[in-house]
């Protein structure tokens, strides 16, 4: 599934590709993509018709075009030119996606045959490109929420990114300290973190030298602080070379792949040599997952429950 650095790609190239443009006309092609919009596919078309969008955003794993309807955005100094900057009511409706395991937001030219597992398409009254939704697995979807725009009622209980400049790094450490769980239980736990997910988790810890069934209580103020130092490191270099792709399944919105796999350090590489001792990364089943560890430099605490 998509974590932080993969949705964050994905929401700058709909900043560029999107914002500012008005939804001519909107066309679901599988109802499973819309199943979260509960009025049903047909409402969730005729909605969109006329809406501005004036922002792309995200927390953590999830993203939303934040909406205007028409005579809510301010009158453009030009006729027949957007505002600069939009300023919509932040009251104002988003429209939210989750990419799920194989979803894809792509910004192609109308002349673009249709993907295999296409969606949802939507056009924009600039003839321009057009914005497609395809999900091989269909595990992702959209829906309109209502007075959505600065934060969908959804995804409210949804913690800060640690990339996020209001993220509270005091409170992470408390939060982190008053758990009895394992540290990557924790890392995983998106109402204390959000955007980490298995293979980041893994990358942060292997960096910070801890195994991933450490204690939360265990751990040292110092020692929480250098995790998420080290979990910040790994998202933005994740980020700056486009995320992490094991496939075709994520792309950014001009379908590119990402090229983290290259640097990553302890995810998917058991056998290979730790990049820091040379001993072989293990692999350890770890809730319906996997995780993996450098057995020397990330020792298995004694005792550990997790």
């Amino acid at each position: 599934m998509p974590e932080l650095p993969e949705v964050e790609v994905v929401r700058r190239g709909l900043e560029r590709g999107v914002v500012g443009r008005t939804i001519a006309k909107v066309s679901v092609l599988h109802p499973r993509a819309v199943r979260r919009h509960v009025t049903g596919a047909a409402d969730f078309e005729a909605a969109l018709i006329g809406q501005t969008i004036t922002a792309a955003r995200r927390r953590g794993k999830y993203l939303w075009l934040a909406l205007a309807a028409p005579g809510d955005l301010d009158t453009p100094g030009v006729p027949g030119e957007l505002p600069a900057p939009l300023r919509p009511a932040e009251d104002g409706d988003a429209l939210l996606g989750h990419l799920g395991m194989s979803g894809q937001l792509l910004v192609v030219p109308p002349s673009t045959p249709d993907q295999t597992h296409l969606r949802i398409r939507f056009t924009f009254t600039d003839g321009g490109r057009e914005l497609r939704f395809v999900d091989q697995r269909t595990f992702g979807g959209m829906a309109i929420v209502a007075g959505g725009a600065s934060l969908p009622d959804p995804i409210a209980h949804i913690a800060r990114d640690p990339l996020d400049p209001l993220f509270d790094d005091d409170a992470f450490v408390a939060g982190l300290g008053a758990r009895r769980t394992g540290l990557k239980r924790a890392l995983l736990d998106q109402r204390l973190v959000s955007g980490i997910g298995n293979i980041y988790a893994d990358e942060a810890l292997w960096a910070a030298g801890l195994h991933y069934a450490r204690g939360t209580d265990t751990l040292r103020r110092s020692e929480a602080r250098g995790l998420l130092a080290e979990v910040r490191a790994v998202l933005t270099a994740a980020l700056e070379a486009g995320g992490t792709s094991f496939d075709q399944l994520y792309v950014s919105t001009e379908g590119v792949s990402g090229l983290f796999e290259r640097e990553l350090a302890a995810y998917g590489r058991e056998g290979a040599p730790c990049r820091r001792c040379a001993s072989q990364i293990r692999r350890d089943a770890f809730m319906n997952r996997s995780s993996f560890t450098c057995p020397t430099c990330q020792p298995r605490p004694r005792g550990g429950r997790w």
